[in-house]
């Protein structure tokens, strides 16, 4: 149980880094930038602790979508991106998909 919480850590990192390089503004500003590889550098290595015990492409997957579908719904949230039924409905797939991987997936 704990890679999977772990994975998950990783993937909430992974969602600050992505919406941190929004912030950075073509990495000009000193702040937002160290913020943001220090997020790529706790998430990489958070990924890189729950691939000890689970396997490479459920983690990697559910690490990526949580961090996709996160991102999207920061996008939408902090930068006033299309929030359509479609695109809702698109990221709510992801999040199934996210899911089921975590339920068929032994550990």
């Amino acid at each position: 149980m704990m890679a999977w919480i772990i994975l998950l850590a990783a993937g909430l990192f992974e969602i600050g880094w992505a919406v941190g390089l929004k912030y950075t503004e073509g990495f000009s500003r000193l702040v937002p930038t160290m913020l943001t590889v220090g997020s790529m550098v706790v998430s990489l290595g958070l990924l890189g602790i729950a691939l000890k015990t689970l396997p490479l492409g459920s983690a990697y997957a559910i690490w990526t979508g949580v961090g996709t579908v996160g991102t999207a719904l920061l996008g939408i949230l902090l930068f006033g991106e299309q929030a359509s039924v479609a695109r809702l409905a698109c990221i709510a797939m992801i999040a199934a998909g996210i899911v089921g991987l975590k339920i068929v997936t032994p550990q």
